[in-house]
């Protein structure tokens, strides 16, 4: 295998990877080997139909969830490339980072979450199950032997939980198993994760500046909030246009970041971030979904984790998930039923979920369908 040094002293280099199992070597550099085989995964196919942030909405120009993905990769790189990093890790923790999201994303997520701890099967968070997707269902439930430096990328990038300074925090392959295991039962931990890697917390940030613009122009599109309800002390920092917003934050971050072992961005900017975040939970995601919505969402769920669970235990051979079971490793069949079936809920699309459950309406009281 051929060695790649990347001018920063700070970057990861090829030679350091680190594999939770043995791995052939391949003409390919490694993290580029991870970085294919996340895109020709299962669920990196099934982008395509999950929600970003609006889900009943109407419009051909509204991100889904694959655009956000691109464009994380895209700034993340680009970020990478300034700085003198690894770009075939930055990729591959990148497109990787939200093969997790449930249907309907962060609204879905908080329902499936309930389900899990209800279920005794700890906390539901779509950084830590978009980890297990590549460590233990992908490929039949044998897992796709990703890096270790990539996949906790994916497991720290918590995009939510804006900071000014990013700094990463060694680990050994031990910690990295030991923190992903105690992220399903202890908050504090989910909280106060640190990538081990510097390219990791580039893919951090990217992702918070990859939706925050977007979501305002999405709002705009769907009438939701027009250009002069954004604050004036948000504009005149960061502009209001999501080009001038990812072009002021990754100046901003390169320029405080040069030759350094952690990102910075300034404080004006990034009060500016926290602002703009601020608005965006208060004017554009909470009024993504209706209440009716959010209770329609709950009862599909839980009435989908009911059903799929009973089938399971009652080993309905007729069912999808019964089908999904058996074509699984026997490894992964050890799992409860409970976890498994919270899996198989996790990995639908939003258009699949809904015709699973428009299948149990029908057989109902002729319910009308959603």
């Amino acid at each position: 295998m051929k060695n790649y040094a990347y001018p920063s002293k700070y970057a990861c280099q090829d030679q350091d990877i680190i594999y939770l199992k043995e791995e052939k070597e391949d003409m390919r550099p490694p993290f580029f080997h991870d970085a294919d085989r996340i895109i020709y995964s299962l669920a990196f196919s099934r982008y395509m139909d999950k929600t970003q942030v609006f889900t009943f909405q109407k419009h051909d120009h509204i991100t889904k969830r694959m655009t956000h993905v691109i464009y994380v990769s895209k700034i993340a790189r680009t970020i990478g490339r300034a700085l003198g990093l690894n770009e075939d890790l930055i990729e591959a923790a990148a497109l990787g980072h939200d093969l997790g999201h449930c249907p309907f994303g962060h609204v879905g997520e908080a329902i499936l979450n309930k389900i899990s701890l209800e279920h005794g099967e700890g906390s539901f968070n779509h950084n830590i199950q978009s980890v297990r997707i590549l460590k233990n269902v992908e490929n039949y439930g044998n897992g796709l032997d990703i890096s270790v430096q990539v996949l906790d990328a994916i497991m720290c990038h918590n995009g939510e939980l804006v900071q000014n300074k990013y700094e990463p925090r060694k680990k050994t392959k031990e910690e990295f198993l030991e923190e992903y295991a105690a992220s399903y039962y202890d908050n504090k931990v989910l909280k106060n994760l640190k990538p081990m890697t510097l390219e990791g917390c580039v893919v951090r940030i990217s992702d918070l500046i990859a939706y925050l613009g977007r979501d305002i122009e999405d709002g705009i599109r769907l009438n939701i909030i027009k250009q002069t309800d954004i604050p004036k002390e948000i504009t005149n920092v960061l502009g209001w246009q999501n080009r001038d917003i990812i072009s002021t934050i990754i100046n901003d971050l390169i320029a405080n970041s040069q030759n350094k072992n952690y990102l910075l961005i300034s404080k004006d900017v990034f009060k500016a971030i926290q602002k703009l975040m601020q608005f965006n939970y208060e004017h554009i995601y909470a009024l993504a979904y209706t209440k009716k919505e959010k209770a329609e969402i709950e009862t599909m769920f839980k009435t989908l984790f009911n059903k799929y669970l009973t089938d399971l235990k009652q080993k309905n051979g007729y069912s999808k998930i019964s089908k999904y079971y058996k074509v699984m490793s026997k490894e992964y069949q050890n799992n409860s039923k409970e976890r498994i079936v919270i899996d198989y809920i996790a990995g639908m699309t939003d258009q699949y979920i809904l015709k699973e459950y428009n299948k149990i309406l029908k057989t109902k009281h002729n319910r009308k369908e959603v």
